[in-house]
């Protein structure tokens, strides 16, 4: 390898260390984790509070909670796919 590969390689190590620390650190262990974008974890309370509160909410007829529940819902949307969103780079022409 010559000393520009190294550079590469150095370069690479640290945008992972700082996009996904957690990862690097996890790989550099030998137990990586999953990169954040395809964790969700996070998101499942979320689908279940939106799913109760529209349910209640058109059970009920109360508009709010309807109302809430689709915010929820919308909130646990973003939260699932927000990783894809945000590292989708524009394609050149």
């Amino acid at each position: 390898m010559s000393y520009a590969d190294d550079e590469r390689i150095a370069e690479l190590e640290a945008r992972l260390l700082h996009d996904d620390p957690r990862f690097a650190r996890a790989l550099a262990a030998g137990r990586p984790r999953p990169p954040r974008e395809y964790r969700r974890g996070r998101a499942w309370p979320f689908v279940i509070c939106a799913g109760l509160a529209v349910s209640l909410g058109m059970a009920l007829v109360h508009g709010l909670l309807l109302a809430s529940g689709v915010v929820l819902a919308v909130t646990a949307a973003y939260r699932i796919d927000s990783g894809r969103l945000r590292h989708r780079r524009p394609t050149a022409p």
